[in-house]
């Protein structure tokens, strides 16, 4: 059965971030993730993990200036000093809280760029390495243009070549579920041959990005396809409900032990 970890960034909105994790383990979860952790002291979050008994599934390291559109900095040129600093804060944060996977944006830019490219593969040894003297994984994750208009990582082929390139054990692909069926489709077969180098998965609805209860997709047969494959790792909720949270918790019923 699938480990579900809610995304406490799009879920349970209804309350401050710190009560989140409250209201998840209230609802059955006993994993969370969520975007950035930045604007709490690491033992604030380590605090609240301990009291729900809950594991962090994953959280991002730092984005750059988030409010003024960066979404990364590992293919920006003339900021890996800055990249650096945050892959170190990430770490603090990691240490506190137990998380073994942390992913690393890559930023707007230009995937046909040479010094972007570099940029983004020295960012990426970088971090490899300094995750891996933790025993923690990196992810990559391929994000669709829709959603995030000119983010370098756009493609799971390139995804796969750089994880492949790289050929350092912890740098593991994010498969987001639905960024993989606005990008590309083929979601069970690209599952089965990828699943060797996935190390967290994420699901919303397509198109909505809502609870993973309809649309385009069949969840019930994409969760029993992750049990055939043997995936072991969580599955990230990062969808925003339609509504109050709690409302939007049928799917998850058959799930929650």
């Amino acid at each position: 059965m699938p480990r579900f970890a809610a995304n406490l960034t799009m879920m349970f909105t209804e309350r401050p971030f710190l009560d989140r994790f409250d209201a998840a383990a209230d609802a059955g979860f006993r994993a969370v993730e969520y975007l950035f952790p930045y604007d709490h002291a690491p033992d604030e979050i380590a605090g609240r993990l301990q009291h729900n008994r809950l594991t962090q599934a994953l959280f991002n390291m730092p984005p750059g200036d988030w409010a003024a559109g960066e979404r990364g900095l590992a293919a920006l040129t003339g900021r890996f000093d800055e990249l650096k600093a945050g892959v170190a804060t990430a770490l603090r944060y990691a240490e506190a809280t137990g998380c073994r996977r942390l992913h690393l944006m890559a930023g707007l830019g230009d995937s046909g760029d040479p010094a972007a490219a570099a940029c983004y593969h020295d960012a990426v040894l970088h971090a490899a390495d300094a995750l891996g003297e933790r025993g923690i994984e990196l992810m990559l994750e391929p994000i669709n243009g829709r959603d995030m208009p000119g983010y370098f990582l756009n493609d799971f082929a390139a995804a796969e070549s750089m994880i492949a390139g790289i050929g350092l054990p912890n740098v593991r692909l994010q498969f987001d579920i639905y960024h993989r069926q606005i990008l590309h489709g083929d979601v069970t077969m690209a599952l089965r041959r990828l699943m060797p180098m996935i190390g967290h998965i994420q699901i919303a609805s397509v198109p909505s990005r809502h609870e993973p209860d309809g649309e385009e997709l069949n969840w019930p047969f994409l969760f029993a396809e992750l049990d055939r494959l043997g995936y072991g790792g969580f599955v990230g909720c990062e969808y925003r409900p339609r509504g109050r949270t709690e409302d939007g918790l049928g799917w998850f019923g058959p799930y929650c032990d």
